[in-house]
């Protein structure tokens, strides 16, 4: 999948394409049905596959400090989207400047005269240019002076996470925030994940038997309510078993909030300075202050048969 990261890298021979726009932060099952048609669209007329982003999210340029936590940094969403055959990915510098075009100028600069698009796919709510004043019905209009044809997808899916709430990104952050993995995880299709460099922490965790990955995450990441998970380290190609802290360890009244990562049965590991991700498979319990060392060493070896378990059953 070639990777773009502004109009000025598209080639200047590109031909036509159909293109999907949209933040698509986690590419989460509703945001599958949109590319999915997309790229299906692009193999039938013959063409690329392109899937347009943004970078920072627009919501921090036009309110600054309200960007959302996000689900999946870039490089991330590349990997999923390339996975379901896009062919390029554009990630469109969102400054102030480009926040104030016009729907029309948003469609020529980027649709028209750079990706030549002949088929446009997106969800019914789809909203684009300055103040979000484009909906589909301008796209369907402005594409028929154009030369390129809108496909509507319904990306409302459903089942029991939230409650039968429709799938979004939304929704997906606040089951996160609230340290609902699993039902994170049904949005998503896939466990939601935080990533980051290993760095030296308080080192207690070895101490106690129980050495673990301390990751730094990466700004803006959506990270789970405080509390022990069960879920995966993986380092390279290799996902290893973990029970996972996220907190602030009270126990030792920390302030800092951390996500430290214990590779369950595996010795000798040494992964400072490496980048690894860490996946949310089940919530285990709340975070809690132990009134001793032994109280907690006790609930850790239990923290870390559940989470045994857990994944064994996953």
């Amino acid at each position: 999948m070639q990777r773009w990261r502004g109009l000025e890298d598209i080639p200047e021979d590109w031909g036509r394409s159909v293109v999907t726009i949209g933040s698509y932060d986690g590419v989460h099952r509703g945001h599958q049905l949109i590319i999915g048609r997309a790229v299906s669209r692009a193999r039938e007329l013959g063409v690329p596959a392109v899937v347009v982003t943004f970078d920072p999210h627009p919501s921090e340029v036009v309110r600054p400090g309200s960007h959302p936590p996000l689900l999946a940094p870039h490089h991330r969403r590349a990997e999923l989207m390339a996975a379901l055959g896009v062919d390029a990915l554009l990630i469109l510098p969102f400054t102030a400047e480009f926040s104030k075009l016009s729907p029309a100028d948003f469609v020529e600069k980027v649709l028209v005269d750079k990706l030549h698009a002949q088929a446009v796919v997106e969800g019914p709510n789809f909203r684009f240019g300055h103040k979000a004043a484009g909906n589909v019905a301008l796209l369907e209009q402005l594409g028929a002076t154009d030369d390129f044809k809108v496909d509507l997808v319904d990306l409302y899916v459903s089942g029991t996470a939230g409650g039968g709430e429709p799938f979004s990104s939304t929704l997906t952050r606040r089951l996160v925030a609230s340290g609902d993995v699993a039902g994170a995880a049904e949005i998503l299709g896939r466990p939601h994940r935080v990533e980051g460099v290993v760095v030296r922490g308080a080192q207690r965790g070895r101490e106690l038997g129980y050495p673990t990955a301390n990751v730094e995450t990466l700004p803006h990441t959506a990270i789970p309510a405080d509390g022990v998970y069960a879920g995966w380290l993986n380092v390279g190609d290799e996902a290893m078993p973990a029970a996972i802290s996220v907190g602030t360890n009270p126990t030792f009244d920390g302030t800092a909030r951390t996500v430290e990562a214990y590779a369950i049965d595996r010795v000798g590991l040494d992964l400072y300075g490496l980048h690894v991700a860490v996946d949310f498979l089940a919530y285990v319990r709340g975070m809690a202050k132990f009134e001793t060392i032994d109280a907690l060493l006790v609930a850790m070896a239990e923290d870390v048969k559940q989470a045994r378990e857990l994944i064994a059953e996953a």
